[in-house]
């Protein structure tokens, strides 16, 4: 694992209300494609999501992170994101 990055993010609203952000897209026009956050980090190539408790997730990506972490900035408002490694 020592190509992939790590990161830990500290959600201002918890997991279960970010994931309702998903079921609510299911109903517009543009779709997520996927029913949880979870889901939707998992579909980026070589990424994880480990939820480690209701406000708080560690990512591990080989080459997404960037990625990953963008668009944590810029759909899920007032999260911490702190790198690891």
């Amino acid at each position: 694992m020592e190509n992939y990055k790590t990161i830990k993010v500290l959600f201002a609203d918890s997991i279960s209300k970010i994931d309702k952000m998903f079921d609510n897209a299911k109903k517009e026009v543009t779709k997520w494609g996927v029913s949880t956050l979870k889901e939707w980090i998992e579909s980026y190539e070589t990424t994880r999501f480990t939820h480690v408790d209701e406000h708080t997730a560690i990512i591990t990506s080989e080459y997404n992170i960037d990625f990953v972490k963008e668009w944590l900035r810029t759909h899920i408002l007032n999260s911490n994101i702190q790198d690891i490694n």
